[in-house]
């Protein structure tokens, strides 16, 4: 059985630091819930990733607890350009500090340009790696350039004969003075 210390769903994130354990490790995709339902089914790729902790001296103050977080994958997103399913790569690469408290995580991560975290008794590393892929996932999802040409809305006779259906063309046509007889 692996100790708390060195295993990444019950991480105790103090000692894993103290002790300046490396881990790595892969997950299958589907072991990442949120993740998968925000993807494709297709998307399959193994999630690949690296941790180490890390006590880092801290001038006139207790030593910082810290972890260094990569991880990487593939996934499958839908354009949104032309709709059809692309693969999309994903890699983050993190450090969080950990301290005493939520209170105390909050103020220092206003004022912080890297993470912090309130440090628990333990911590599932598989969450923490998801919330940071989820966060790299693109927001608009697209091909530079799409495998089909996309297709041209509609011709000009179209746009004629929808701006007649329309039910305020009358109106617009009254506004301009174009009223028809």
């Amino acid at each position: 059985m692996k100790s708390r210390v060195n295993d990444p769903r019950h991480l105790e994130v103090e000692a894993f630091a103290q002790e300046s354990v490396h881990l790595e490790g892969r997950w299958p995709q589907d072991d990442l819930v949120r993740l998968k339902q925000s993807v494709l089914p297709e998307s399959r790729a193994d999630v690949t990733w690296v941790a180490q902790g890390e006590r880092r001296a801290a001038p006139g103050a207790a030593a910082e607890t810290w972890l260094h977080l990569t991880a990487e994958t593939t996934v499958t997103l839908q354009c949104q350009r032309c709709l059809s399913a692309m693969t999309a790569p994903l890699a983050i690469e993190s450090s969080f500090q950990f301290v005493a408290g939520e209170d105390a995580a909050a103020v220092l991560d206003a004022d912080s340009e890297h993470d912090v975290l309130a440090l628990t008794r333990e911590l599932d590393l598989l969450t923490l790696v998801e919330d940071e892929l989820l966060l790299a996932l693109p927001i608009v999802p697209r091909h530079a350039h799409c495998p089909q040409p996309l297709e041209v809305p509609v011709s000009d006779e179209e746009v004629a004969a929808e701006k007649e259906a329309h039910p305020f063309a009358a109106l617009a046509a009254l506004k301009r003075g174009q009223l028809p007889n």
